[in-house]
């Protein structure tokens, strides 16, 4: 490579600003390799955290530029930021919300499946004991996990993401009439008693509310943060800001605000209806200083595909809100790093390699 070439490709990465890389791309970057091929200008770049879609609008950037063809092909280096004894398991992230029906459960499926199209291991574990539904946004409903020892569980692989959830074990109608000290002693067993492979984010889907699997959540697991899901409207806003006040006065770190069916958009005419206000999670994370981590419309074909099981990320009519979702899961990898992550100084050393 050239020099004028190397020094471009350089300046542009470490001008690059956005919610996933607020210093740059070059302040976190382990690695940098470039390898010419004719026409053909090939970036391989090691992160430690999955955003590597980001990158795309940069090669396009740099393609323009240079008048050749920029390709980035990222690789993933994720670490625990917190130290814990869920083998295999680096991070844990709580996805909440105050209050039931704002779209958590579908949320947190997403985000999994945004997590892992980007390079990540991802797993889900369902703890809402009282209404589990990720085995039916997953598609497994009607699997069952074994057991090589008669003490763990294997979880339900679904495409690569690894879940376990009670309602993979027991009726739903046997779990809804359980006490709060047996619903908690049933999401310690799931958590603590299943065989994770090696992943680098575990989503636990927590139920609604503030009540015992919170508090075992929060005293028993040192989680890297919680993500809180809303919708706009008024009633959810002073839940979810319960939660918030939870996830604080236990020490867990809030790692921002999801707000979910944030408006409607005709599809005659494209306009945008807020049907459950305006802004209402925006201006909740800024009361409580956390970040906003995207807004999410109200979109028929995300129902759709979680009531029959299917990845949203197959359909190539849903690609715009797929990207939402892969926006909100690169910041939400990045929050864990730029927070939490001892190895995140503001100018690192990077290495760069010309082959």
């Amino acid at each position: 490579m050239n020099p004028e070439d190397l020094s471009l490709i350089e300046s542009v990465l470490d001008a690059y600003r956005s919610d996933a890389f607020p210093h740059g791309v070059l302040a976190v970057a382990n690695e940098l390799a470039s390898e010419q091929q004719k026409d053909k200008l090939l970036i391989a770049i090691d992160l430690p955290f999955c955003a590597g879609d980001e990158l795309t609008s940069i090669a396009h950037s740099l393609s323009d530029e240079l008048s050749k063809t920029v390709e980035f092909t990222t690789s993933s280096h994720i670490e625990a930021v917190r130290q814990h004894n869920i083998a295999g398991v680096k991070n844990i992230i709580a996805i909440a919300s105050g209050k039931g029906g704002v779209g958590k459960s579908t949320t947190t499926v997403n985000i999994a499946r945004a997590l892992q199209k980007q390079g990540a291991r991802v797993g889900i574990l369902d703890a809402d004991i009282y209404g589990p539904s990720i085995p039916t946004m997953l598609g497994c409903q009607d699997d069952k996990p074994s057991s090589v020892d008669g003490k763990t569980m294997i979880p339900i692989d679904a495409d690569g993401i690894y879940s376990m959830s009670i309602g993979y074990l027991v009726p739903d109608s046997d779990a809804a009439v359980w006490r709060g000290p047996m619903a908690s002693t049933a999401f310690s067993q799931l958590l603590n008693e299943t065989q994770w492979p090696a992943l680098d984010y575990l989503l636990i889907d927590m139920p609604p509310g503030t009540g015992d699997i919170q508090l075992t959540l929060s005293q028993k697991v040192p989680v890297a943060g919680a993500v809180i899901v809303t919708t706009p409207q008024d009633i959810a806003l002073a839940d979810a800001q319960k939660g918030i006040a939870m996830f604080d006065k236990v020490k867990v770190p809030v790692l921002g605000v999801v707000e979910n069916m944030s408006y409607h958009i005709c599809e005659n005419c494209g306009h945008h209806s807020h049907l459950f206000g305006l802004d209402g999670g925006k201006d909740i994370a800024e009361i409580n200083k956390v970040d906003l981590l995207g807004q999410l419309p109200l979109n028929i074909q995300v129902r759709q595909e979680a009531d029959l099981g299917e990845s949203l990320f197959n359909s190539e009519s849903a690609s715009d809100i797929c990207d939402q979702y892969r926006r909100i899961a690169s910041n939400l990898a990045s929050k864990v790093f730029h927070l939490l992550d001892m190895r995140s100084p503001a100018t690192p050393s990077v290495e760069f390699t010309d082959s």
